[in-house]
């Protein structure tokens, strides 16, 4: 699996972002390409601390499912069309495709430069995860909308 801390990876998506236009269309899913540029940037912002999930922690039950499914989040499998979205990952709202591009470019790359970084948060939901595991996270994140989007 990539990386988004590997330099060549960290090219080709802002490259990948950087092909957008106000016309990509969805190949599946509801979300407009402005709405995926800033749902993208959550993730981003949550493993660097600048946001949280609102609501409640899980209880045990819930983090034994997330210890199961956590794996799957940085694997080299790619994850299924229509995959449900955190609450707060959800974009609702139309958004400007340029703005939003270029915020979510700088998060990409405020995030690949952390790549000597050993301390991360904890994820509220599935708890800690390596720097590898960061790294390839955000990487199939970021690598599932854009092929969403066709680029």
């Amino acid at each position: 699996m990539k990386s988004l801390f590997d330099p060549n990876v960290h090219s080709e998506i802002q490259s990948r972002i950087e092909s957008l236009t106000p016309d990509t269309t969805a190949s599946w899913g509801k979300m407009s390409v402005g709405q995926m540029c800033t749902h993208c940037q959550k993730p981003l912002e949550l493993s660097m601390g600048k946001i949280g999930l609102s609501g409640k922690k899980p209880g045990f039950m819930k983090r034994m499912v997330f210890k199961l499914y956590k794996p799957l989040m940085y694997n080299d499998k790619p994850w299924s069309k229509n995959l449900p979205t955190v609450r707060d990952f959800v974009v609702a709202d139309e958004k400007d495709v340029a703005a939003e591009k270029a915020k979510l470019s700088a998060l990409v790359t405020e995030f690949h430069q952390q790549k000597d970084t050993t301390q991360w948060p904890a994820h509220p939901m599935f708890g800690k995860f390596t720097h590898e595991q960061w790294g390839k996270m955000q990487y199939k994140h970021l690598d599932h909308h854009l092929t969403q989007f066709g680029v």
